[in-house]
């Protein structure tokens, strides 16, 4: 079946659009808006009418006709938690997204942008595996006290996305197998799949596991309140210090991968050891998901950017290779992966969900 779809994936800073027809990319485009971008809290109306008039002019650009399209799919938001797959934007999903119930990011913009073309283009909108992606066993809330319960925020479109990819390659179904998938990148999320659900995941911007570009990870408790109350600092101010200077840029200065990589070839010990140490710590939560899983795994897949440095995979191979076979598969594909979600409902192979 001969689908044109357009994928539309909002950042604070960039919108970015794809427009795939069938397995094809038409194009793929990243929009900087260099700081200029409207925030949708301070003006609702602004903000929507400003990325669209970018996307628009984005596909007249690129010769794609509105009336050529067949469907189009949004970057899931901050919702509530949700299992995977792909949901048609309905009016209750619309209206957590437009109220920010459930927090407040640029990625909300992406189901309500969908769904204004699809009512304007009569063509389904839809978004597909959000970050609140929630396949968490009963096992995995437990955070070991009753006020706080471990939730499941992760890069869930990528890695569902690179579990399908797997499995299409090797004539594999994803209901059928288990899987460990590490997500390193600006953040690092390391999930066990089992069976086509993702059962156990650290989350990554809440303060949970490896530590990765900018993020912290997994800390001290006791070490976090000392140095709460010897700096001062409330609450957000703590969390946005762990969320954007720690990680490679606290210890180095820089979150470049190639930069540090480069300096750990060239004898910088310092930056091998941290970068080594976050490989390490990868590797560790890569052996709780083995544990999660009953040593049952068919592979460990390793994404996101820093799947891309055959010295940072190596490492993590060499401690993790003994429970399955290592697959690296770089980078997000994160447009490609929305257009291959809708594509799957509109040709029948999936049935979209409703939120």
């Amino acid at each position: 079946m001969n689908v044109r779809i357009l994928a539309i994936n909002p950042g604070s800073s960039t919108t970015k659009l794809a427009v795939y027809e069938r397995e094809t990319p038409l194009f793929e485009e990243t929009m900087e808006h260099n700081g200029s971008a409207i925030a949708y809290s301070q003006d609702p109306q602004g903000a929507l009418a400003f990325r669209m008039e970018h996307i628009l002019a984005s596909l007249a650009a690129h010769g794609v006709a509105l009336d050529s399209l067949d469907a189009v799919v949004g970057r899931g938001g901050l919702l509530r938690p949700i299992p995977g797959g792909v949901y048609t934007v309905n009016e209750r999903m619309l209206a957590d997204l437009k109220s920010g119930k459930y927090g407040d990011h640029a990625s909300n913009m992406g189901g309500m942008l969908a769904d204004i073309l699809g009512k304007n283009l009569n063509i389904p909108a839809f978004i597909a595996d959000s970050v609140v992606t929630d396949e968490l066993c009963p096992f995995a809330r437990l955070s070991g006290h009753p006020q706080i319960s471990r939730v499941s925020v992760f890069h869930a479109l990528n890695q569902k996305a690179k579990a399908r990819r797997f499995c299409a390659e090797r004539g594999l179904n994803y209901s059928e197998i288990n899987l460990i998938i590490a997500h390193i990148g600006g953040g690092a999320t390391i999930g066990a799949h089992e069976k086509g659900r993702v059962i156990d995941v650290n989350d990554g911007l809440g303060g949970e596991g490896p530590y990765s570009a900018q993020r912290c990870g997994g800390l001290p408790t006791n070490a976090v309140l000392h140095l709460m109350e010897q700096e001062q600092l409330n609450a957000t101010a703590l969390l946005r210090k762990f969320n954007t200077k720690g990680g490679l840029l606290g210890y180095l200065g820089t979150d470049d991968g190639k930069e540090i990589s480069r300096r750990a070839q060239s004898g910088d010990e310092r930056a091998r050891l941290v970068y080594e140490g976050m490989a390490y710590q990868v590797a560790k939560e890569i052996g709780a998901c083995a544990a999660v899983l009953k040593g049952d795994v068919n592979a460990i897949i390793l994404t996101g950017g820093f799947a891309r440095d055959a010295m940072f995979t190596g490492w993590i191979a060499e401690r993790t290779s003994f429970i399955a076979e290592i697959v690296v598969m770089p980078g997000e594909d994160e447009q490609q992966a929305l257009c291959e979600a809708a594509r799957r409902v509109l040709t029948g192979q999936e049935q979209a969900l409703e939120y």
